[in-house]
């Protein structure tokens, strides 16, 4: 797939000029949206993504226009995951509503900017050592491996989310305030700089994010091998998750198989991508260096099919569930 440095650029001075807007917005009025505010933003960035595939689809062929969506789906899977972490941060700090908008819009623009950080490595990864998909399969499946002990752990009644070191050092180190100074990281009180629950905030989503990015930069990889259509899937998938959290933030609480789903999910890229490996092996130790002719290279098509086929069975088994609870605590 050939892209010209032109469409690079404005893609993403595209992306770019939407966080601005956001920005400059929530700077001049920090407010909660209503829920058409965000049914009609998180619709025109759904809507943006498919009919960017669909350019893709047309402008590049089925094959990348196929990877494409996988992608984008892949993506936007794990960054509601994300958010539901994000939901469970605000109510830990107690981040008053009115705030919650720049906050994720904090997380988002972290996130941004980690995974941008993790395409460029692992495009110069890929490029530069053919046998970094085994690291990458191995990670996914160590990953899908950790997802399923969380859900056992929640599913046995574990937390659902605690301070990590970092935030908990910066507790006990730096003096800070115990209220919000509406988005402002510090405030000056008695001659003294303290710092803000805000600052907390931002540092629990950022190292948040970290962990995201390391799982969802190998997972995309495992699908495309474009960077270009790396960066837009997760654009798409990030730029509306502000609108997401406010539309259906009760919504994810119901989502209760959500991380049994995406282990399955990465775990299925993950062995996809060892396979693929295998495929194309160059390693001297391995059969001799020579590629492993039973190895098959899944098509994308077919992760396509798997991926949709994960999310709606882990969507209508999780509905389900939430609704036979409710019935069962009705009674």
């Amino acid at each position: 797939m050939h892209v010209t440095s032109w469409v690079w650029l404005l893609t993403i001075a595209v992306a770019l000029a939407f966080l601005a807007a956001d920005i400059v917005l929530l700077a001049r009025r920090p407010h909660e949206p209503s829920l058409a505010a965000c049914a009609v933003g998180l619709g025109g960035y759904v809507a943006a993504a498919l009919a960017f595939g669909a350019g893709v689809l047309v402008l590049s062929g089925s094959r990348y226009g196929i990877e494409f969506y996988a992608g984008w789906l892949t993506e936007y899977s794990l960054s509601v995951d994300n958010l539901f972490v994000f939901l469970l941060i605000m109510a830990k700090l107690k981040v008053p509503r009115s705030l919650q908008q720049e906050a994720l819009l904090i997380g988002i623009v972290l996130a941004l900017v980690l995974r941008g950080v993790f395409i460029g490595i692992g495009a110069a990864a890929i490029n530069a050592f053919a046998w970094v998909f085994y690291l990458f399969g191995a990670f996914l499946i160590y990953t899908a491996a950790k997802l399923a002990r969380g859900y056992a752990a929640h599913a046995e009644g574990g937390e659902d989310y605690r301070d990590g070191r970092l935030v908990r050092w910066l507790r006990r180190r730096i003096p800070s305030t115990s209220d919000f100074a509406g988005p402002r990281l510090t405030v000056k009180r008695d001659g003294r700089r303290l710092v803000t629950p805000m600052l907390l905030v931002t540092v629990a989503l950022g190292t948040t994010d970290l962990l995201f990015a390391l799982d969802s930069i190998p997972a995309i990889y495992g699908l495309t091998h474009e960077p270009y259509l790396v960066l837009t899937a997760n654009l798409f998938a990030l730029m509306g998750l502000r609108q997401l959290y406010f539309l259906i933030g009760d919504l994810l609480r119901r989502l209760v198989y959500l991380s049994l789903g995406l282990s399955v999910l990465l775990g299925f890229i993950g062995v996809k991508l060892i396979l693929h490996a295998l495929h194309e092996n160059t390693l001297p130790f391995v059969n001799g260096g020579e590629p492993v002719g039973w190895a098959p290279d899944v098509p994308t098509w077919l992760s396509l099919a798997v991926i949709v086929a994960v999310l709606a069975v882990t969507t209508v088994a999780s509905l389900t569930r939430s609704a036979r609870l409710a019935r069962s605590a009705g009674r």
